[in-house]
């Protein structure tokens, strides 16, 4: 009808044919357009929308839409995780298979009875500890410190960044609160304060805090901070901070501490512990949590269940209470399967018992002569 109008009126104005091909096919592509246009984003639409269609699929037929955008990359990367994390932990999991379920650049579980490690990968690779090293800050301020100790607040020490607690330069507070702040709410300007208290500069600190370290023996620590702060030349190791974590945890004062959930200040401040495996994981007795964007994130913390205890510590995390998490319960189902084992040859061990003795005896005996020579010679 529309071309109809179109002659007549061609006809009326006396258009030549040249015209009029013109204007058909002008007409001809305004109509076109908009249809394509509609087809391109409904099929735009349904290719990046769509991730699993409902309708019943026909034999060959794909489940679900591959997304191709960086939304639908994240989606399938979080869903895999997912699939992953819902595994039930078992000893019957091989290290290699346990290994691709943490995110964690290095990770240990050891179990503190017997020293014995349980789990490892890369326990040697070298990182920054972030706020874990805040371990030795507070067990040095614990032992140099009484807890109704002023400590004075420096301008530096006030203006560190989060996490803090907001204390005000030019005033003085109790060293019972600062360890606090330190040890649960990972407060940096607590930790410098106490630091200068204690060293005089936080540098000065940070030397004791290796020394200290060294004679735990966390040989491969140094630091050049009191708070975990980024810092060159800072680094540690999973194995490391667990050796760290177990030496602390012998004192009584510092284990107590650990284990607050919360507290209040004697000035009235609430401090609540970033250590959440205190609620959420059965067995948590302390930890120590950390981040930078250097480090990622880190962690070390001692569990017991049923008279074990181990201690877990990883370092370079993405999903770090997931890893702690997985990591406990891998430790625990470990050591329950290698106590049925134990159990089973405690059956066998007395009957080779006292054959062990009289070779034992012997190479003693052998030692005493040879260690006298050595003496004599002397």
């Amino acid at each position: 009808m529309l071309l109809a109008e179109i002659i007549y009126m061609s006809e009326k104005m006396h258009f030549t044919a040249r015209n009029l091909t013109v204007i058909l096919l002008a007409l001809s592509l305004l109509l076109i357009s908009p249809m394509t246009a509609t087809a391109k984003r409904s099929k735009t639409s349904a290719s990046y929308t769509i991730l699993v269609s409902k309708h019943k699929k026909a034999p060959g037929e794909p489940s679900a839409v591959t997304v191709p955008s960086r939304t639908g990359a994240r989606y399938s990367t979080a869903k895999h995780r997912s699939k992953k994390r819902s595994q039930t932990i078992t000893s019957k999991i091989t290290a290699s298979e346990f290994r691709k379920m943490l995110s964690s650049k290095s990770a240990l579980i050891v179990d503190t009875k017997t020293g014995n490690t349980i789990y490892a990968h890369s326990p040697g690779r070298s990182g920054q500890p972030a706020s874990t090293i805040k371990v030795l800050t507070g067990l040095i301020a614990i032992r140099y410190l009484e807890n109704d100790a002023k400590i004075p607040v420096s301008r530096r020490a006030s203006r560190m960044p989060s996490s803090k607690i907001y204390l005000e330069a030019g005033k003085s507070y109790l060293a019972d609160d600062m360890i606090n702040a330190v040890l649960l709410s990972s407060a940096n300007d607590a930790s410098v304060a106490l630091a200068e208290k204690i060293a005089g500069s936080e540098k000065t600190f940070a030397k004791l805090m290796t020394h200290k370290a060294k004679a735990y023996g966390a040989r491969n620590t140094v630091c050049k901070t009191s708070t975990g702060l980024t810092a060159r030349g800072q680094k540690s190791t999973v194995r490391d901070l667990a050796a760290i974590f177990e030496k602390a945890m012998e004192s009584q004062e510092f284990a107590k501490r650990m284990a607050l959930v919360k507290t209040k200040t004697t000035y009235g401040k609430v401090l609540r512990n970033h250590n959440k495996a205190l609620r959420s994981i059965d067995g948590a007795e302390g930890g120590k949590t950390g981040y930078t964007r250097a480090a990622r994130q880190t962690y070390v913390g001692k569990f017991s269940r049923d008279g074990h205890e181990i201690v877990v510590a990883l370092m370079g995390s993405e999903t770090m209470w997931q890893d702690v998490k997985d990591l406990v319960e891998y430790g625990f189902a470990k050591m329950a399967t290698n106590q049925d084992f134990r159990a089973a040859s405690d059956k066998i061990a007395p009957h080779i018992t006292s054959l062990m003795h009289s070779t034992l005896n012997q190479q003693q005996a052998l030692l005493v002569i040879s260690e006298n020579k050595k003496v004599s010679l002397l």
